[in-house]
């Protein structure tokens, strides 16, 4: 059975939560897709503060003798999850911008070929013309 302190301060956390990620999309400064992860938990554990019963079914279902530690194993397994999901996406972008690092380096490169062709162009017509 869950405890009405634990009850409390599921709601309230859950509450400021969701006002934290509402706020900040409001802001744009974070994305929709990334702040659903966390309104929906937010959601989640508030109908797990409200009705206690259906945290109490999933832990008994599970095997877990304790609500309060079926709440804290299912907190846990879902920050895992999230952070690997963000190691995913990190990977990603660490790949995206060495792409982008090398691309920005061809083109400098080019770009400097490119003026020291045209210097030497220059030059030529320069002494040509004396």
């Amino acid at each position: 059975m869950m405890t009405m302190t634990l009850r409390i301060v599921l709601i309230l956390a859950s509450v400021a939560t969701f006002l934290q990620m509402m706020r900040k999309i409001r802001q744009s400064k974070v994305e929709i897709e990334s702040a659903i992860f966390w309104i929906v938990l937010a959601l989640v554990l508030i109908v797990f503060s409200i009705c206690p019963p259906v945290a109490d079914l999933i832990a008994h279902c599970l095997g877990i003798y304790s609500t309060a530690n079926f709440l804290f194993l299912f907190a846990i397994f879902l920050l895992i999850v999230k952070v690997f999901d963000m190691t995913i996406h990190i990977s990603q972008l660490e790949t995206k911008l060495k792409e982008l690092v090398q691309i920005m380096a061809i083109r400098e490169k080019e770009q400097e070929e490119r003026e020291r062709s045209s210097e030497k162009i220059l030059d030529r017509k320069g002494d040509k013309a004396d």
